[in-house]
């Protein structure tokens, strides 16, 4: 079963968060788009204007999991970051 998670402080509560995948595939589709040049310019800004809100959300989530694995690297005190190999 999915679960759907909301967005803490949102004006509609019923509005479900879109997570980092579903944000990096819809970006991937405006760009798609924008590169191939067949939009006209008011369609090819509104796609623009999109794909700028997607790319904030994708920062926001790779910051909270950025917080996320500080936090739990602070609980463990001997854990040590290393170079993925």
């Amino acid at each position: 079963m999915n679960e759907i998670k909301f967005e803490k402080g949102s004006r509609m509560a019923r509005k479900p968060q879109q997570d980092f995948e579903t944000t990096l595939k819809q970006l991937e589709e405006i760009v798609t788009n924008l590169e191939s040049g067949n939009l006209p310019l008011e369609e090819a800004l509104n796609e623009f204007e999109t794909g700028v809100k997607l790319v904030k959300k994708g920062q926001e989530h790779l910051q909270k999991a950025e917080q996320r694995i500080q936090i739990l690297l602070q609980k463990d005190e001997h854990a040590e970051l290393s170079d993925y190999q």
